[in-house]
């Protein structure tokens, strides 16, 4: 079985007969052709649904691996894969893309843009994971996380063009997929926790990286003059001196193309920073924080908007999938349905929304979770009924959803067949407290984490939360079938003609369920945690199911102990791309089994209680994005609790100051002193002498 060893393995040599002939452009983006999977969510409508059939409710149980290849040096795999006449697509960590032959997953050419080489400061917030590329006319676009946007020619596998997307100086980062359409392709960005983020998408000519528009998506500074009079307009809905923090508003995810009115629906982020009280001060909605925002596809002129969050409190965006479909709505008086072409979106605040894809008008919302920030959402407004304390005006209130949200970025199926929509449910309250942050003088940070709030405790525990698959009505606003799924942080799914449903899960095993019962047909175990979303296509007349196996994203980096449940040890196991199909018989090597590090218990290592504190304010802002909250590490980066560089000073200097291990992804301070590492010192040894609440981890011990 073809196998992946090492980076310095010699790249197969191309065939013409391997390289894709289809030209990738609007007409096949919105029908693509059943064998192919050219687009994140397929075609345009990002539904994720696949007319293959040859895999059914009658046979999945006679899937088995036909294929893998071995990815030893990446660790989060979250992207979606893009299949173009038998050649696969997909990036790994650090936006390094592959092209390999989707038969039999022999490596075809690999493009390294050197992420960690050229991010400079931005390393410091810098995680290796992507969802994904884009493919358009014979180029693959990668958006690196520092903020480059490159197009590589598909049969070589050589950079054509590239351009930085954004002021390398700005803390902003990008982890979402480019989108194609009409000759452009646009990409946005993150970053509202670690600088004063001002989000904006910008289109580029997808033949030669010039910018055809930018937008963005909250007002600046009212001095400077507007850009456009939707910038006019928002900055009524914001008080005090918003712009010096940014606003937020960033577009890290959800970004849809709608052929058929020519509009590109923006899904927008928080606010910068998340605390309404520094930002906004007096109030307002704040637009277009939490939005849907509708843009004119060949001007980026602003046509409409639907806010789902107005003024958010909570970390509450709406970068979720947004999905197009046409719901057959029954008409009031009795007689024939009429066909209404709606957007399907469900955004962490819990809510699951319908909306006119012409006008942006609400068309329904329902709560899909627990949600106790609002009541509900007035039809007449618009606008969610908010609940009196959600907005923890004492400084401090527990409310459901988390900043993690009731669903978050994991993609989104709909089956038309069904008319089912299926996602993955996140159940956990977060715990929201300002009372640390002093409002009158807070000011945004420098590539350092600090959102203006305190959302969690050190030690989180492990049932703190739970996670189900949903089938969810959109038109009738119900919940058909649901599935528990182990943890909180699970992957999207995949719906297909066959009557399926495909999803990963976090305790990294892989299932097939009927798509209109939610019934169980088939399960296999991938011995690590998966956080991609499958994807189906077929070569040769054989169909294939594939994904990327690696834990990854924000929930196998920053909630510490949720995450580190599932025994997804940095570096301990195995990535992989795995393809399935009807007969497989290829043997997939065993893996290790969870392993949860152990802390390092020193005996002459006395605690100083104000020295951790003090520590526990540094980590927070430097560390715990990828070292875990309370240094409990979820998988993406180890665990200094059982690191020994944590024990010795001069160890630390080397790392920490010094960047010895910036080629690894580990950026350097050279502005802190041993007065700093100390006391982050303290604060892990402090982490390390208080037990766990994960029973696993303890069980483990």
């Amino acid at each position: 079985m073809l196998s992946r060893s090492c980076l310095g393995l010699a790249l197969t040599a191309l065939t013409t007969a391997a390289i894709a002939a289809t030209t990738v452009d609007d007409a096949t983006l919105t029908a693509p052709d059943a064998a192919d999977w050219p687009g994140y969510g397929r075609d345009y409508s990002e539904q994720r649904m696949s007319p293959l059939d040859q895999i059914d409710a009658t046979n999945v149980r006679g899937l088995g691996v036909a294929w893998y290849l071995d990815l030893p040096e990446d660790r989060s795999l979250t992207g979606t894969p893009l299949v173009v006449d038998g050649v696969l697509y997909f990036n790994g960590s650090y936006n390094v893309v592959r092209a390999v032959d989707a038969k039999s997953g022999k490596l075809l050419w690999e493009y390294d843009p050197n992420v960690t080489e050229v991010s400079g400061d931005r390393l410091r917030m810098m995680w290796d994971w992507n969802r994904g590329i884009a493919y358009w006319k014979g180029h693959v676009y990668n958006a690196t996380i520092d903020g480059r946007l490159i197009a590589i020619d598909a049969k070589t596998g050589k950079a054509v063009w590239t351009v930085q997307t954004f002021d390398p100086k700005e803390a902003l980062i990008v982890t979402g997929a480019p989108k194609v359409f009409r000759d452009k392709v646009i990409i946005g960005n993150g970053g509202t926790e670690w600088g004063p983020a001002r989000g904006f998408v910008t289109a580029y000519d997808a033949a030669t990286g010039e910018q055809a528009w930018k937008f963005y998506t909250v007002p600046g500074n009212p001095a400077d003059g507007f850009e456009n009079n939707a910038m006019k307009m928002a900055a009524k809905t914001w008080t005090g001196e918003w712009w010096k923090h940014g606003g937020g508003g960033t577009v890290w995810h959800g970004i849809t193309y709608d052929p058929e009115f020519n509009q590109v629906y923006l899904g927008t982020g928080n606010g910068s920073p998340w605390n309404p009280k520094i930002r906004s001060p007096q109030g307002g909605d704040n637009l277009f924080l939490c939005s849907i925002v509708a843009l004119d596809a060949d001007t980026g002129e602003y046509k409409w908007h639907y806010q789902t969050t107005p003024g958010e409190a909570w970390d509450y965006n709406s970068n979720m999938d947004i999905v197009l479909a046409d719901l057959d709505v029954p008409a009031p008086d009795g007689g024939a349905p009429r066909t209404a072409k709606v957007i399907l979106h469900a955004p962490k605040n819990g809510f699951f929304y319908i909306i006119n894809r012409a006008n942006g008008k609400l068309l329904s919302a329902e709560k899909f979770a627990k949600v106790d920030w609002a009541t509900h959402v007035d039809m007449k407004t618009g606008k969610p009924v908010e609940r009196a304390g959600a907005r923890y005006e004492d400084g401090e209130e527990i409310v459901w959803p988390s900043p993690f949200g009731a669903h978050n970025w994991h993609a989104m199926s709909y089956n038309p067949d069904t008319g089912l929509a299926y996602f993955a449910a996140i159940e956990m309250p977060g715990l929201f407290t300002d009372k640390h942050v002093d409002v009158q003088a807070w000011e945004s940070p420098y590539f350092q984490f600090d959102p203006a709030i305190a959302f969690g405790a050190d030690y989180v525990p492990d049932d703190a939360g739970t996670g189900a698959l949903r089938a969810w009505d959109p038109l009738y606003q119900e919940l058909k079938w649901e599935v528990p799924l182990p943890g909180v942080w699970n992957p999207g799914t995949l719906t297909t003609a066959g009557n399926l449903v495909f999803q990963g899960r976090a305790d990294g095993t892989f299932w097939a369920y009927r798509a209109d019962n939610g019934e169980v047909l088939w399960h296999t175990d991938l011995g690590l945690g998966v956080s991609a979303p499958p994807i189906t296509y077929a070569v040769d007349g054989t169909q294939y199911i594939a994904l990327l196996v690696g834990w990854g994203g924000a929930g196998a980096a920053t909630p510490g102990f949720v995450g580190a449940q599932h025994g997804w040890a940095y570096r301990a196991h195995q990535r992989r791309l795995v393809a399935f199909a009807l007969g497989g018989d290829t043997a997939l090597p065993s893996q290790p089994p969870p392993l949860h590090p152990q802390p390092l218990l020193v005996e002459d290592f006395t605690v100083d209680n104000a020295l951790a504190d003090r520590g526990a304010e540094l980590y927070t802002g430097v560390c715990m994005m990828c070292h875990g909250a309370g240094a409990g590490a979820a998988g993406y980066a180890p665990d200094l609790r059982a690191s020994p560089v944590m024990l010795s000073l001069d160890a630390l200097r080397e790392v920490v100051i010094g960047g010895n291990r910036r080629d690894q992804g580990m950026p350097n301070f050279p502005e802190y002193g041993d007065e700093e590492l100390v006391a982050i010192q303290h604060y892990v040894r402090r982490q390390a002498n208080t037990p766990a609440p994960c029973k696993a981890c303890q069980a483990a011990r």
